[in-house]
Formats: C-alpha cells, sequence, structure tokens
C-alpha cells in the first residue's frame, strides 16, 4: 500500500512520444523526435527489473528515476531461459515455449513495466536476450525467428520502446542469432529504434556498421581503471586508455556511416574497479560524473548511468553479485544517481544539433584525469575539467567579441557567475584542486545571446518536450 499511496502519476501531463517517434538527425549524430524536438538520452541500468521487482516497486523505482531526471530505463528481458519474476511465473513452459496464458504470466508483468513507465514518460530499452545465454545455446536461428516476431507483434504500438540487440557480447559470437533476431523485429516493428550492445571496450560498430537494422551504436566502456589489464591476451584498446571512454566515440564514427553514439554501459557507482575484487577501490559519484561529461563532450547522442546495487536491484534475500553493500533502495539516494540530470539539463538548455567535439578550444591540455573535454555550438562552448587543473581557453572559436563566462559545479548543477571577457585565450582556474572535488564545466557564451542570466543559480530542468529548438535571436 505504501508504493501504490506514493506513486500516483499523472496521466495527462505531456509525455516525449507526444513530439512523435524518435528517429536520427539530419546529421547522423543525435537523436530527435519526428517534429524535431531533441531527444537527449539520460539512461539508467535496471537489467534486472523485470525479474526482482514487484509492481509496487516497479512503480516507485520508475517515478524515482522521473524525479531524477532520467527519460530511459535499459532493463533484460530475459536473464535465463526460461527467466522467473518476483511472482515465481515464467518465461517459458517446459517445453521452451513462450508461455502466454495464465493469471498474471511474465509476459504481463513485463507489459506491466513498460506501461507503468510509459505514464511516468520513461522509455524502456529491451536488451531482448543476455549475450551469455545465445553464447550458450538458448536461442537458435529458428528460436531467434519466433521470439523476435512475439516481441515485435507484442510490443510494436507501444510509444516507449527502443530495442537493443546483444547484452554484453560480441557480435562475431553466434552472428547468425543477432542478424536473425534484428531482422525479425524490425520486419514488424516499424516504430521503434535499434542499436546493439556489445561487450566491454567494444563498440557495436565493430560488427553491425553496414547493417540496416541498427539505428544507432553502443558501446561499453567497462569497469577497468587506467592499467587495469587483467591478464586479458586478446585486449582490444591500448594499454592505459580503459578509462578514456571519450574515444570511443571517435572509434565509432570512424566506421562508415556515421550513426549517433552512446556509452550505454561505463562504470557502475559502488562497484569495485574491475569488478571482481572486493579489495580494489569502489567506484564513486564523481568517477560517473568524469564518464558521462567525457562521453556526451565527445560527441555521444546521451548517456547512460549505472549503480550496482539497483543493476542488480539487491535486497535481503539475494545473493549480492560484484561485492555489492547495500539495497537497491537505498542506492537510490546515492549522489552519483542523482546528479546525471544536470547534464542533460545544460545539454538541453543551449542550442543542440549544431554542436561538436572541439578540442581544439583547448591550449596545453592534459592527459587521463587532467585531460579537459571540450565541445562547442556557433555561438556557446563548455569544458569539462575534472581536477581543477588551470585551463586555458580559446574564446575566439565562437562567436561574440565579449563571452559571458559561468562556472556549473557537476555535482550540484549550481552556477557561478564569472564575468564578460573578451575574444582572446584566457586562463581560468577553479578554487579547489582534486580529482572529483570541484568537477565541473566552464561555459562561455556570445554575450548577444541569452541563453543563460547572470541571476541565474541552476540550469531549470528543461520541459518534458524539449528546449526550443532555434534559440538564437
Amino acid at each position: 500500500m505504501l508504493a501504490v499511496l506514493l506513486l500516483a502519476v499523472s496521466t495527462t501531463a505531456q509525455k516525449p512520444w507526444d513530439n512523435g517517434k524518435l528517429k536520427v538527425s539530419e546529421n547522423q549524430r543525435f537523436l530527435q523526435f519526428e517534429n524535431g524536438m531533441p531527444f537527449f538520452w539520460m539512461g539508467e541500468t535496471a537489467w534486472l527489473m523485470p525479474e526482482r521487482l514487484n509492481r509496487d516497486e516497479v512503480a516507485y523505482y520508475l517515478k524515482t528515476c522521473r524525479e531524477a531526471g532520467y527519460n530511459m530505463a535499459q532493463i533484460q528481458v530475459l536473464n535465463g531461459v526460461p527467466a522467473y519474476n518476483v511472482y515465481g511465473t515464467p518465461s517459458h513452459d517446459k517445453q521452451g515455449k513462450l508461455l502466454t496464458s495464465g493469471a498474471y504470466t511474465y509476459w504481463d508483468h513485463m507489459d506491466y513495466i513498460i506501461d507503468t513507465a510509459a505514464q511516468n514518460g520513461i522509455y524502456i530499452g529491451m536488451v531482448c536476450i543476455w549475450g551469455g545465454l545465445v553464447k550458450a545455446g538458448k536461442l537458435s536461428v529458428e528460436q531467434a525467428k519466433t521470439y523476435g516476431a512475439f516481441l515485435a507483434n507484442r510490443y510494436k504500438n507501444h510509444p516507449n520502446i527502443v530495442w537493443i540487440i546483444g547484452g554484453d557480447i560480441q557480435g562475431n559470437i553466434k552472428p547468425e542469432v543477432w542478424e536473425t533476431l534484428a531482422t525479425t523485429i524490425k520486419s514488424i516493428d516499424k516504430n521503434h529504434l535499434m542499436t546493439y550492445h556489445p561487450r566491454g571496450r567494444h563498440t557495436s560498430a565493430q560488427w553491425w556498421s553496414k547493417a540496416k537494422w541498427i539505428d544507432f551504436h553502443a558501446f561499453q566502456s567497462g569497469h577497468r581503471r587506467y592499467g587495469q589489464r587483467m591478464g586479458n591476451k586478446d585486449y582490444p584498446i591500448p594499454d592505459n586508455t580503459e578509462e578514456d571512454n571519450w574515444m570511443y566515440v571517435d572509434s565509432t564514427w570512424a566506421y562508415k556511416p556515421i550513426k549517433p553514439v552512446i556509452d550505454d554501459e561505463p562504470i557502475y557507482e559502488e562497484i569495485p574497479q574491475g569488478l571482481h575484487d572486493a579489495d580494489e577501490p569502489f567506484w564513486k559519484a564523481c568517477d560517473v560524473r568524469r564518464y558521462a561529461y567525457w562521453s556526451v563532450f565527445a560527441g555521444s547522442c546521451g548517456h547512460t548511468y549505472g549503480h550496482n546495487a539497483i543493476m542488480q536491484f539487491y535486497r535481503d534475500g539475494y545473493a549480492p553479485a560484484y561485492h555489492n553493500k547495500k539495497t537497491w533502495t537505498e542506492a537510490l539516494y546515492d549522489p552519483g544517481f542523482n546528479q546525471m540530470k544536470y547534464l542533460k539539463n545544460l545539454m538541453l538548455s543551449l542550442p543542440y544539433f549544431e554542436r561538436i567535439p572541439d578540442q581544439s578550444i583547448v591550449l596545453d591540455n592534459g592527459t587521463q584525469y587532467d585531460r579537459l573535454a571540450a565541445t562547442r555550438g556557433n555561438d556557446y562552448l563548455l569544458v569539462y575539467n575534472y581536477t581543477s587543473r588551470d585551463m586555458r581557453i580559446d574564446f575566439r572559436k565562437i562567436s561574440g567579441e565579449k563571452k559571458k563566462v559561468w562556472w556549473m559545479n557537476a555535482g550540484t548543477g549550481k552556477l557561478t557567475w564569472l564575468g564578460e571577457y573578451d575574444n582572446k585565450v584566457l586562463t581560468f582556474r577553479p578554487h579547489k584542486v582534486g580529482p572529483g572535488v570541484n568537477d565541473g564545466v566552464l561555459i562561455a557564451i556570445d554575450s548577444s545571446k541569452s541563453y543563460l542570466s547572470k541571476e541565474q543559480q541552476q540550469i531549470d530542468s528543461a520541459p518534458i518536450n524539449g528546449p526550443v529548438i532555434d534559440r538564437n535571436e
């Protein structure tokens, strides 16, 4: 009853899809709605929600996500064959056929999750089946045809679906199954976008850059710190670049044709570095902030956050995975979970589709944690600084003889007015020094523009249908 009382959601409020279906922007780098409004993907990792949450808990979780600024929850539709939900109902019968009859089936519960997400204005990223199950032979090509047709027919008319093929697996492992699953869904469902979730330190473009079914690419930057090779003989990236998730945007765009790209599994808050050793340091809020800003400023069309406790929806009675130390309800109060909205609000407060990554804005840049990540539009620039190091910034990269300048604290979203400056190279020094201590964004805007005001204390949350596209005066 408690959850029911807490969770009433207005069904009359405007929803994102009131702007039309999601599509790829004309420049092939972003997502947008049919009416031209931008869609900034702000995802939450909810892998085991179908299996571990009851109806009241689903409603509570999704309401909390909405209030924290998320517009996407990524789930595993199947993490077993059969998979079982909290009510003990299986996804398949004893003969391995999809079980769709009964009082309240596994698929009825899935319907409830998707419908409740829709009430909250949240999309569901549907990882159809986890990759390890396909690798183990739990889904053949023929079964992929049947399963793909079932999913597509059941959910093609729901407005809040994005299909995610794969699931922490390389695309060259059982590629015929993934191709069949994807093309079967796409042949029936003409309404929803589709991507592929790869193994850590890989991008979907490695295998599917020419596939007609993939609308945008995803990469998994993974959970290792710099230098944490962990004996991997087939390492797909250079040593000591493990945390440089920004490089996956560049490497994905090296494949043609260019498509939007997103880090849909970076490090999780409160998980050990490298995943498996409890004696290793745990990733913290400042780390997940850094991954988010680095990726988006490199050109990603959004970002997905994750928390160790939330992704597995841990509570008493379950064996904790990856040395998790708290319940999922406690984790909803953790700082990183509640700080992602500041990035989304910033991106949606400025002209959207013209934005490009541009590292030439920064002079005397550093490497690893000292690297300053820069992006700009025609009349604004943004520089993320993780270590509070000095910044030499070239204001001449954007329009305007004068520039209005602010500092945005990434941990609080608070804006500090720094003043108005000439159109030249200038040095800025944040007050507090240290990795993640005062990480934030230097914001510079052509003084003739009014995207932000001097008196503004924080960037307000964008309306649910996004900002006005043409903000030029």
